[in-house]
């Protein structure tokens, strides 16, 4: 399942996802509709080369494993990336299995940024975005954006790199 490196034919078109391959430590904040905090934990996300070099696939735990105890039960989510030639874009797939979420996505790289929409959106267009990517950190958020336009931050992830 896991892979050393991505495969020759597959290391550009997966290049946008190469900086994340690794082990993170996230603080994680969750936003009521008015932006107001209405919780922060400590997380986990963990990515790395899947199905022989040709996906990317992450697991992400909220609240992380060792705060755990005093943060309760969170959500472990589990991500299989994958370049789509014909789109021209990945296809991503998220599975929540702790309320059986499944989200798909199409991502799209931008400088510095790679920015995943929801196929069905709800109420609301939901985009997730990485951006302020670098070695050692990235920033991650989770917003939906209304028929309106407005845009509602849900969820930021603030990662760095563990040790």
């Amino acid at each position: 399942m896991v892979s050393d490196a991505p495969r020759p034919e597959f290391e550009q078109a997966l290049q946008p996802f190469a900086p994340l391959i690794g082990s993170w430590d996230l603080d994680v904040t969750w936003y009521d509709d008015d932006g107001g905090v209405t919780r922060e934990t400590k997380g986990e996300w963990h990515f790395g080369w899947a199905l022989d070099g040709r996906a990317v696939a992450d697991i992400w735990i909220t609240p992380s494993r060792a705060t755990r105890p005093t943060d309760g039960d969170g959500e472990w989510g589990l991500t299989i990336r994958l370049h789509d030639p014909e789109l021209g874009a990945f296809r991503s797939t998220w599975l929540g299995p702790k309320h059986g979420v499944v989200m798909t996505f199409i991502g799209h790289p931008g400088p510095d940024s790679i920015t995943l929409e929801a196929r069905e959106p709800k109420a609301a267009k939901t985009r997730w975005i990485f951006t302020e990517i670098t070695e050692d950190s990235f920033q991650w958020r989770n917003e939906d954006e209304d028929a309106d336009g407005t845009i509602t931050v849900r969820q930021r992830f603030a990662a760095r790199r563990s040790a």
